[in-house]
């Protein structure tokens, strides 16, 4: 299981180097974004791990966090998360960081995925420091509710990867057996779960997010009703491998979007010949 805390994540603003917004439609809002429609829609979870280098400077490691966390503000995104994970269960993973994202439609994750700023924060800060990149997404079992969990929630997610040629009913019956964890464990907010569509998930084809008030609840919770499911004779006789890990803070927060849109202001500001002059004269 991975996790993350909120204030660690992000150096001074002072620090921060952003992308370019010129792209963005509105301007910087929270993560909580009103959705209104009287048509049922079908969230898009999207779950990014990656492998940090085990040298990477810890500032090149801040500016990609801070980086990610900063496309929140684009159009398609509902919500979106990102920081070190905390701890893992599971011996096959060694991932060191996570992202946790939701949409209104696949349409919306694909809009996300080819934006410009999104394209320049992974090639110029992910990419150069990452040996190890996983991406699982799949459409939700229902509409969770709130759509961006509040600062402080946990998140975490459990992939499965299925031996070959498991029939399609005997999938089923695990989806409802991860659905049943909700159920079993008290302190879960919210739970998704469906089938991976991504080319990036490394044969994992099932999973789930489960989300928690916070870190004390989550870990009060997790190895007890969930382990249980996952030891059940259906269960077991179909996995190939398990990854219940990635445990995050929602660390989006108004603060830290004042201090990026306050960081950007700055750095644009100073780049004008104008003002590096009268404040170098200072």
């Amino acid at each position: 299981m991975l996790g993350l805390k909120a204030l660690p994540l992000f150096s001074a603003p002072s620090s921060l180097i952003f992308p370019s917004f010129k792209h963005l439609k509105r301007p910087f809002t929270l993560s909580t974004k009103p959705f209104k429609s009287s048509i049922t829609m079908s969230t898009i979870e999207h779950v990014v791990l990656f492998k940090v280098k085990d040298d990477t400077d810890q500032g090149k490691v801040n500016m990609m966090l801070n980086n990610l966390n900063g496309l929140v503000s684009l159009e398609p995104v509902v919500h979106l998360t990102a920081g070190p994970v905390l701890r893992t269960k599971s011996p096959i993973s060694s991932f060191t960081h996570m992202l946790h994202s939701r949409y209104k439609s696949k349409e919306e994750l694909n809009a996300y995925a080819v934006h410009p700023d999104h394209q320049r924060v992974v090639k110029e800060n992910v990419v150069p420091i990452c040996d190890d990149i996983m991406a699982v997404d799949w459409v939700a079992d229902n509409d969770p509710t709130p759509l961006s969990p509040p600062p402080g929630s946990a998140i975490k997610v459990t992939f499965l990867k299925l031996k070959e040629n498991v029939p399609n009913e005997v999938q089923g019956e695990i989806l409802g057996e991860i659905k049943g964890i909700k159920e079993g464990i008290s302190g879960v907010q919210q739970i998704t779960c469906g089938e991976n569509f991504s080319a990036r998930a490394k044969g994992f084809s099932l999973a789930s997010v489960a989300v928690f008030a916070g870190v004390e609840e989550m870990e009060a919770a997790v190895g007890k009703e969930e382990y249980a499911n996952l030891q059940k004779q259906n269960v077991k006789d179909n996995l190939d491998g398990v990854i219940v890990d990635c445990s995050v803070l929602v660390t989006t927060s108004l603060v830290f979007i004042l201090l990026h849109w306050v960081a950007r202001l700055s750095y644009s500001i100073w780049l004008k010949p104008e003002w590096q002059e009268r404040l170098l004269k200072q």
